[in-house]
């Protein structure tokens, strides 16, 4: 009799069981959204970021939540991401945010500022230093929620089709170059151009261009610069750490159930950790190929990065007495950048100068 009871009960809870998940999973709304990219299929890293979120969300939410990717002119051209999210025409977007520094220049501080943090530096300046809050106030203004999605490290000072010897062979350069560093070569006689990853290579080709800068060794390497202009300069100062975020029309995010916020920020921030571990292993062996297949690797001339630094923060200068935004943001980012600057030197640039000098000396 009790093998009965117990048989009865134990089936009873079984049938619960198999009825309580499927119940659960349709409580969650079917959602489907449009992300539009800066970036062409081809960046299977900085694109590839936004599939890896797209695949996250989809396996968190049993499917209910997916987000189609479309790469950059499949709905709108490369650097008119930011204004599809702001009006709608997306739900979300993938740009580097410097690309609209003409709409206003405190933009550059969410990708990068030319001689600014590094990548780690940056992180901790979103992440606990107070940077996240300072730019969502920024792309608030925009009808747009923010969210570190990817960042590429350090890049590379790009391809150059004559040798840099002094700041006198910056004048007339035309270059397609991102963000803020424009207007710092600017004063120097450099004629910045702002181009979309995809087009860069036929206007090097062309000559429309006389250099451009990208990324770094794997994507300039799909990218096909080195067949075009064979002079590689490093560092990229204008960008020590080059942060890629997700962008959210804020009506659309509002909508979602905390659930899918919450799961989204959690991919983005996946993401973001993602990306730079994906860069930092496979720019190594592409930087090798491209010098074994004739690339000339340069440092650009010492002389020529002082005056660039005093140029960029006499920019900043410049901009903080006439735009109230960018004062806000400069004079936290600032004290925060000296402060990394005096623990960096002492740990991570005191362990990296003696195994770096060592690892050379092998070989």
């Amino acid at each position: 009799m009790k093998r009965r009871a117990f048989l009865t009960t134990a089936g009873v809870g079984l049938a619960a069981g198999t009825v309580a998940a499927p119940a659960i999973a349709q409580s969650q709304p079917e959602i489907k959204w449009r992300l539009a990219s800066s970036y062409p299929k081809s960046l299977d890293t900085i694109y590839g970021a936004v599939e890896f979120i797209a695949k996250r969300v989809a396996a968190a939410t049993d499917n209910k939540f997916q987000i189609r990717t479309f790469a950059a002119g499949e709905i709108v051209p490369a650097l008119q991401v930011l204004d599809a999210v702001q009006n709608g025409t997306v739900e979300c977007g993938q740009s580097a945010a410097y690309f609209y520094v003409g709409k206003d220049p405190t933009f550059a501080f969410d990708t990068a500022m030319p001689f600014g943090l590094n990548t780690r530096q940056h992180m901790a300046w979103m992440m606990h230093g107070g940077g996240l809050e300072l730019m969502r106030e920024q792309f608030k203004e925009y009808n747009i929620l923010n969210i570190p999605a990817g960042n590429t490290g350090a890049q590379m000072g790009g391809w150059f089709r004559k040798e840099i010897k002094s700041t006198d062979d910056l004048k007339g350069l035309k270059m397609r170059i991102g963000g803020l560093a424009g207007q710092v070569l600017t004063p120097l006689g450099l004629v910045p151009q702002q181009l979309g990853g995809g087009d860069i290579y036929p206007a090097l080709e062309r000559g429309t261009i006389d250099a451009a800068e990208f990324v770094g060794p794997y994507d300039d390497e799909k990218l096909g610069f080195h067949k075009v202009a064979k002079n590689y300069y490093y560092p990229g100062w204008w960008e020590g750490s080059a942060q890629i975020p997700l962008l959210f029309n804020m009506q659309a995010w509002d909508q979602l159930p905390a659930s899918y916020r919450t799961v989204l920020e959690m991919a983005c921030w996946e993401a973001n950790t993602w990306m730079l571990a994906k860069y930092d292993t496979l720019n190594a062996s592409a930087l090798k190929r491209l010098v074994g297949g004739g690339a000339v690797l340069r440092m650009f001339p010492r002389e020529m990065m002082q005056a660039c630094e005093k140029a960029a923060y006499d920019l900043y200068d410049q901009i903080a007495t006439t735009n109230p935004r960018f004062k806000k943001v400069y004079e936290a980012w600032k004290p925060f950048l000296e402060e990394e600057r005096l623990w960096f030197r002492v740990a991570e640039n005191g362990f990296d100068s003696f195994v770096y000098s060592q690892s050379a000396q092998r070989r």
